[in-house]
């Protein structure tokens, strides 16, 4: 493991058998130091070849998270249990458990939902026989007092009904009422009309008690108004908006009476526990009826029946309390099956979601991967660290074991120029720290991890912050405490403060014990000041009348203390400064100066850190166009400024005021004393000047700060843009041709050039494994003594065969698909091992491919060789792709019209397939194969 700088990591090629492929993702996800790339960055999501799993993984954790819902609506926890079954499902498997788990639960919750709105109906149904019966009780009392001959309080009166003269507000003469005309005119048959209405209630409510519809009276007073009347509830908050709606409305022409429900009931709609009234609207007319049913439903209010004879409510009231009780019991009986269910369902709720989630992950690698059809093969390219890779070895042994795959998994390195990402190795002491830094920025591949030096850096200044004895002291109690119980809080579900802090157990503790120790230093515990280290360098004046009379020090506050010896408090500040007046100005310049250090320290640590960046890339541009000219900037300005702070600390009696000197440095550079600005011309700031030749050095430091300036931000650009220039006009480069431009080169002649071919590969050692492809392909180029020329080559990869083009810059991607088509087009070829075949294998080998050890047969149609057509594309761009190189012409040859502006993909993968085609049956081995290259 490497801490100071980021591992070393190497791209690698993974040929895994369909088989095995799951498995061996899983397994590496387990090992968790493979990044992946994507091979197939132009499909969509839903054209990838695992779609369809991780399409089902969503609608598992859809299920997941609806259950999680239902639990928290039912007030229950996920807890998992001791003793449950710990083992990885299968998704098919656990697909049809969640499958089976939510039919029922939807079932439970649907039953439950009905009985519990049942349940709240008949509980305001209640209220409003209770609270509407009420109404006409006191209407019948009134009744009855008028029959008595007795005064009813004006309170009591119906004036807001009746007008003077006896005619009534509706129509119709006014005189005192019997019971029977009072229920005729009153009540009427409101309850039969609103039932055939219909309502806001429920139809069963309705059909429930449909038996009290109110019967048709006798004859009536042509001249008399029937009224009729509807019984609601309403939302407390919103009645008086309902009151004055209706109003308007009906202009005047209604009657509303309101009585507040006590405490808060369950709304059947949706069921949470609101504040409700329950009101009776007295109308009169079909008009004014229908008006007011919308303005309820508009309000949501809950409209039930109400029978207006005096026993039928008593009768009703009995009825709906026994069907109260039998609903409340069933309701509890459905709610202990559905917790019952939902409990089961927490105690594996855990593991199943983390199985899901599994599932998922693995599928979306495994539609990174490049599907291989012909050969039941996939194909893979990630980042890993070199030390890792026996690990990763290891991890794809075993998923090809536990698969049982015929064939073993490929895995090799791959050689690229692309800029590895950044991995560091933590543990659980540095990971806290990494993620800090990271928080801000990742270092590029190999850079000096900042991390290293955070580990010191933000604890310490997090004390210089904090600072206190006490308090520092009951974080290190609570960090230790966190340590010393890491493994049983791990295993335990903390919420998320408490998470957080947990995770950061160690920095933590870090920075308890710097806490301690600048505590001890500002002598502080509680913000209460300490005297461990002995009491105070200061005393009171003895001359103080005070003092000698009483003990109290009256001095302190007009004249100040007085050192009682020459040496300084043994550690930290004084206390005797805490509390007095002077105290600011004291401890905040303490700050400021220590801050400016700290500071300083800081930034120079960070450029020292660039600088090892420099050495270690070897950019010796960067070291002097960048560190150098930003060390001199700061050391001129804030070093200097650091220095004289230590020197000013250190030099008994020093006075000066560094502010003046950092200002006169710049606006008055020599003037180090404020020459001439004193009296008769003498030094103004004479204390300033702490050194001889001061002013002298800081016109220097100005100077050299001035310089810097421009040598950090001309002289590199300048140099960059000129390198580019020159490196896009030297010979060499790669020239992307057209699709019309045309090559003079014969193809005639390279029918029989593939024997030509070995003396090459052995002259250049490429059997040993020698050189490099693109020496090996130049060499092989210059070769015309062996008749290896473009015609050879293109007569030996049968170009003439359709296919469609393949651009100089095709991907890997391209050419492994090329490879594959040529697979499934010369899987029949003939099995000969004459001279093109063995030229072409020797190609193959020397380019990286897998080479047969010594006395056994060549493989046949081997992966390692068919799939390493990243290679061949590299030696066939130095061939044919070269916009400086001349193409020869064979001797004889002459010229061709034949186009060589494209490379064809179906020749090239024929190239990389020859060998593969001879030996006779397929790579049956198998085995974790690492080939060099």
């Amino acid at each position: 493991m490497e801490l100071f700088r980021s591992e070393t990591m190497q791209l690698v090629q993974m040929i895994v058998p369909a088989e095995a492929a799951h498995d061996t993702v899983t397994a590496l996800g387990e090992v968790g130091l493979v990044q992946f790339r994507d091979l197939n960055p132009d499909r969509s999501a839903f054209q990838r070849t695992y779609a369809n799993q991780v399409k089902r993984c969503d609608e598992m954790l859809r299920k997941m998270r609806f259950f999680a819902e239902q639990m928290h609506k039912a007030g229950l926890v996920a807890v998992p249990r001791a003793d449950a079954e710990d083992r990885p499902y299968h998704l098919d498997e656990l697909e049809a458990r969640l499958e089976e788990l939510e039919h029922e639960l939807r079932q439970i919750t649907a039953n439950t939902e009905k009985l519990r709105k049942s349940h709240s109906e008949l509980v305001e149904l209640q209220l409003v026989l209770e609270k509407a019966g009420g109404f006409f009780e006191d209407a019948r009392a009134d009744a009855s007092a008028v029959d008595a001959g007795a005064s009813i309080p004006s309170s009591s009166r119906r004036s807001d009904i009746t007008i003077s003269g006896g005619v009534g507000l509706l129509g119709g003469a006014v005189g005192r009422p019997t019971d029977t005309e009072m229920g005729e005119r009153l009540l009427g048959d409101s309850e039969d009309a609103f039932v055939r209405d219909g309502g806001a209630h429920s139809r069963s409510t309705s059909r429930s008690f449909s038996e009290y519809e109110t019967p048709q009276v006798g004859a009536q007073d042509p001249k008399a108004v029937r009224l009729g009347f509807i019984a609601a509830t309403v939302l407390t908050h919103k009645t008086p908006s309902f009151e004055r709606v209706l109003f308007r409305v009906t202009r005047g022409n209604m009657f509303l009476k309101q009585s507040v429900i006590e405490g808060k009931t369950e709304d059947p709609r949706s069921g949470e526990k609101v504040e409700k009234t329950v009101v009776v609207v007295f109308f009169a007319g079909e008009r004014a009826r229908a008006k007011i049913l919308k303005i309820c439903e508009a309000f949501g209010a809950n409209r039930y029946p109400f029978p207006e004879d005096f026993q039928r409510q008593h009768q009703m009231n009995s009825e709906v309390t026994a069907r109260l009780l039998e609903l409340q019991s069933t309701l509890e009986a459905s709610t202990r099956h559905r917790n019952g269910v939902l409990s089961n369902i927490g105690h594996k709720y855990d593991a199943w979601l983390a199985n899901v989630r599994k599932e998922k992950a693995t599928y979306h690698v495994l539609n990174m991967f490049s599907v291989d059809v012909s050969r039941k093969c996939l194909v893979a390219e990630g980042w890993c660290p070199v030390v890792a890779k026996p690990r990763v070895r290891e991890a794809l042994l075993s998923a090809n074991r536990s698969a049982s795959a015929q064939m073993g998994t490929v895995f090799q390195p791959l050689p690229t120029r692309d800029t590895p990402p950044t991995y560091y190795a933590t543990n659980k002491v540095t990971e806290v720290f990494q993620g800090i830094v990271e928080a801000y920025g990742v270092a590029r591949y190999r850079e000096v991890n900042p991390a290293v030096m955070t580990v010191v850096t933000f604890p310490f200044l997090f004390a210089v912050m904090f600072g206190d004895f006490g308090h520092g002291l009951l974080m290190l109690a609570a960090a230790t405490y966190m340590i010393a119980k890491e493994k049983s809080l791990k295993k335990q579900k903390l919420n998320e403060i408490v998470q957080m802090g947990f995770d950061g157990r160690y920095c933590i503790l870090l920075m308890s014990v710097f806490s301690v120790y600048t505590g001890l230093l500002y002598n502080e515990c509680f913000s209460v000041p300490m005297s461990l280290f002995g009491r105070s360098k200061f005393k009171c004046d003895p001359n103080d009348p005070t003092f000698q009379d009483s003990g109290a020090c009256v001095s302190q506050f007009k004249s100040g203390l007085v050192p009682a010896s020459d040496t300084p408090y043994a550690v930290g500040v004084d206390p005797v400064w805490h509390g007095t007046k002077t105290e600011l100005l004291f401890v905040n310049s303490l700050k400021m100066k220590m801050s400016i250090l700290m500071g300083m320290t800081q930034m120079t640590l960070g450029i020292f850190m660039s600088l090892l960046n420099f050495l270690h890339e070897k950019d010796w541009l960067s070291i002097w166009c960048e560190f150098v000219p930003q060390v001199v900037f700061l050391g001129s300005l804030f070093g200097y400024l650091s220095v004289l702070i230590v020197a000013k600390w250190v030099t008994k009696g020093a006075t000066a005021d560094l502010y003046h000197v950092m200002i006169y440095m710049f606006l008055s550079p020599g003037n180090a004393d404020c020459a001439g600005e004193g009296e008769d011309g003498k030094p103004g700031c004479p204390e300033n000047a702490m050194f001889p030749g001061q002013g002298a050095f800081q016109v220097l430091l100005v100077l050299a700060a001035f310089a810097s300036v421009p040598v950090m931000l001309f002289p590199k650009p300048y140099y960059l843009k000129k390198r580019h220039e020159a490196r896009l006009g030297r010979g060499g480069a790669y020239a992307v041709l057209g699709e019309n431009e045309d090559a003079s080169d014969d193809e005639g002649a390279g029918a029989g050039a593939g024997a030509a071919l070995i003396p090459s590969i052995a002259a250049n050692g490429l059997y040993a494994g020698a050189g490099t492809f693109e020496g090996t392909i130049q060499g092989m180029w210059n070769d015309g003594a062996a008749g290896t020329d473009s015609a050879g080559f293109l007569g030996l990869l049968d170009i003439d065969a359709p296919a469609s083009a393949v651009s100089p810059g095709a991907s890997r991607r391209a050419c492994t698909n090329a490879t594959r088509d040529a697979n499934v087009a010369h899987g029949s070829a003939p099995k000969t091992a004459g001279a093109p075949f063995w030229s072409t294998y020797a190609i193959c080998s020397a380019l990286g491919s897998y080479l047969p050890p010594a006395g056994r047969a060549a493989p046949t149609r081997s992966a390692s060789v068919t799939c390493r057509a990243s290679k061949l594309s590299i030696a066939l761009r130095l061939i044919f792709r070269r916009a400086d190189a001349p193409r020869p012409d064979p001797a004889g040859a002459g010229t061709s019209s034949t186009s060589h502006s494209t490379i064809r993909a179906a020749p090239l993968a024929a190239f990389a397939a020859g060998a593969a085609a001879a030996g006779g049956g397929g790579n049956a081995g198998g085995g974790a194969a690492t080939p060099g290259g």
